[in-house]
């Protein structure tokens, strides 16, 4: 997706220039192809020479510096770029541009640039908060320009607050997650809603019934589905994972937790896809202290938890109905009988015993299951390329039931 597309960075001079350093690096390693642009300010705090290094690619500081009589370059690099970053985007640089003022080659070609533009803010607290400074990010708003908020924490200048630049990690995530939703126009707006990981049923304030499942493969669909311009909800159960970026996340601990805050959101949802593990059952009786141990064998009576997937299988209007099947054997013959039992779209089916494809790993083997389809086994891949697949599979079946 990334191939050939061209960033262009602009570096204004803040001391997170050192973090534009490594903005570059990540570009570069991520496939795009990147030009820098640099101001006086900033090759005070990072030289010229090492955002060449990182970016394989000549450094523009100066408008009258005009290597190639054939163009003007600040003319021929604002057209050149499929997408603009101001990062750090100092208070200085702001305020030019929302006003139109043009005094070095960097403000000077973004008011050439018809690329889209995004701006990375880095500054002191106090001067993020002044009006003048509001007032020109609303500017700029108002143009188009798309803000990458910054993060807050120990600045420079000592103080704490918000102010410092966004992670490069974060702003090479903005980036790809523009071109993605650029290539998938259909998605933006949809209402996705996602399940992950397992449940947790209390016995007693120590103890409780769970299973394997460590939620990476619906916290994947969930980030790919955000990344495609969906409007995301996932509903957790207990993990480790930290929530996607762009994506509401709800954690619940039970079953009958789960089973709430899903059917509550239902209506609501385009897609549904419900890949977490959920507790068949849970404990009958549960106990407010600790239960001692003896010399006596335990046994603890069970009952069924509700089953969230037959139930919104049975309320199915126009969503589009998304299940897993993780089976030990008979993986296909098992999983086409959940997709007519409950009325689902389809079925992603698993083993919980193949070598790559079972709870807590970062791959999976599956297989799409879908009415009046054959099977379609994919190879072992990644999670993260197994949710692009599988979303890619529920996207036409969006497209067609919007048509019906």
């Amino acid at each position: 997706m990334n191939e050939k597309k061209k960033v262009l960075l602009c570096v204004t001079g803040g001391i997170a220039v050192f973090k534009a350093a490594a903005l570059t690096s990540k570009l570069s390693q991520h496939g795009f192809d990147v030009k820098v642009l640099m101001t006086k300010s900033a090759a005070e705090f990072v030289t010229p020479l090492t955002f060449q290094a990182l970016s394989r690619n000549p450094v523009y500081m100066d408008t009258f510096n005009e290597k190639d009589p054939s163009k003007i370059a600040h003319i021929d690099i604002a057209d050149w770029a499929d997408v603009v970053v101001i990062a750090p985007a100092t208070a200085n640089v702001i305020g030019k541009v929302a006003n139109g003022i043009a005094d070095d080659m960097v403000t000077t070609t973004l008011l050439a640039v018809t690329a889209p533009v995004m701006v990375a803010p880095a500054m002191n607290v106090h001067m993020y908060a002044h009006p003048a400074v509001t007032k020109n990010m609303d500017t700029l708003r108002s143009f188009g320009y798309i803000f990458i908020e910054p993060g807050e924490g120990f600045l420079a200048c000592g103080y704490e607050g918000k102010g410092r630049m966004e992670e490069p990690e974060v702003i090479v995530k903005e980036i790809d997650a523009f071109f993605t939703q650029k290539a998938y126009p259909d998605w933006k707006g949809k209402n996705v809603l996602v399940t992950a990981g397992p449940t947790q049923e209390t016995i007693d304030p120590v103890r409780f019934f769970s299973n394997r499942s460590s939620g990476k493969m619906g916290y994947a669909i969930a980030e790919e589905a955000a990344r495609r311009g969906a409007v995301v909800t996932l509903v957790s159960g207990p993990s480790s994972l930290l929530s996607p970026a762009g994506v509401e996340t709800v954690r619940v601990t039970t079953a009958a937790e789960m089973y709430d805050a899903v059917l509550s959101r239902y209506p609501d949802a385009d897609l549904v896809v419900k890949s977490a593990a959920v507790a068949d059952y849970r404990p009958k009786e549960t106990f407010d202290q600790k239960v001692k141990k003896s010399n006596d064998a335990m046994s603890i009576e069970m009952e069924r938890t509700k089953d969230i997937l037959n139930e919104l299988g049975e309320r199915k209007e126009h969503q589009v109905l998304v299940g897993f099947a993780a089976e030990s054997e008979q993986v296909v013959h098992y999983a086409e009988k959940k997709l007519e039992k409950k009325n689902l779209d389809m079925v992603c089916a698993n083993s919980i015993v193949e070598p790559g494809s079972g709870f807590q790993s970062d791959t999976n083997k599956i297989t799409l299951i879908r009415l009046k389809e054959e099977p379609e086994t994919l190879p072992l891949l990644k999670k993260n390329e197994v949710a692009e697949r599988i979303l890619d599979a529920a996207g036409k079946l969006m497209k067609m039931r919007d048509r019906t």
